[in-house]
């Protein structure tokens, strides 16, 4: 039986033949396949992340809520960084697979997703803005010594020891560190996307990702 996934996979591959303009022929094979797919699951909402970090940051909050995204027809879909949500926003919005697009976005980013989702036709306030990104929110909203206690509690503190004695570290605001250490290995920042979620109290959550879960 197909499910959630068959259908981000699908999204996925569309996006990339879209992204290397194919022939006409496999982008719409492409396309076709995502809209059967749309219909018969169904999909009725898009969450667009940067992101696999994202990813798992919000499958680890539904999780927590007793909320399962796929069965209520919410695909989250991370497409690969900022740069790509014009594209994805035409290819599931209004001009495309007439889908709800929601997401998170950076402070960096704003007007550029802003631009893209305009030219897409796609309502900009579905989409909430983090000040530099998900994990600088989630290791505010945790503390610094939180954050630390479970990165020793991950058995991650002597890497974290040794990426504090680096020159570039010195003089850094202790979340900044926090933030580029969890980016410094790969798999590493999927990995505590879903720990800090996790560890949050229920009136902690950051702004940005509680808003995003109050509209799906």
């Amino acid at each position: 039986m197909e499910d959630m996934g068959a259908f981000r996979e699908a999204v996925l591959a569309w996006a990339a033949s879209d992204a290397a303009a194919r022939e006409p022929a496999v982008a719409g094979d492409l396309e076709e396949r995502a809209r059967e797919l749309a219909a018969r699951l169904p999909v009725r909402t898009v969450v667009l992340l940067e992101g696999l970090s994202d990813v798992a940051a919000v499958d680890a909050l539904a999780e927590r809520r007793g909320r399962d995204l796929a069965a209520e027809g919410v695909c989250v879909l991370p497409i690969g960084g900022a740069m790509s949500v014009g594209r994805f926003a035409r290819l599931l919005g209004p001009s495309g697979l007439g889908l709800r697009l929601v997401g998170l976005c950076d402070e960096r980013e704003r007007d550029y997703y802003a631009r893209a989702l305009e030219r897409a036709g796609t309502e900009e306030r579905g989409f909430f803005v983090c000040a530099a990104d998900l994990e600088d929110e989630l290791i505010r909203a945790l503390g610094i010594a939180r954050v630390t206690e479970l990165v020793r509690a991950e058995g991650d503190e002597r890497p974290l020891r040794t990426f504090l004695r680096q020159p570039a570290q010195q003089g850094r605001a202790p979340h900044q560190q926090l933030r580029r250490f969890f980016g410094t290995k790969k798999g590493r920042k999927i990995h505590y996307g879903r720990v800090l979620v996790e560890a949050l109290d229920a009136t902690d959550v950051p702004a940005p990702l509680e808003a995003l879960f109050a509209g799906l």
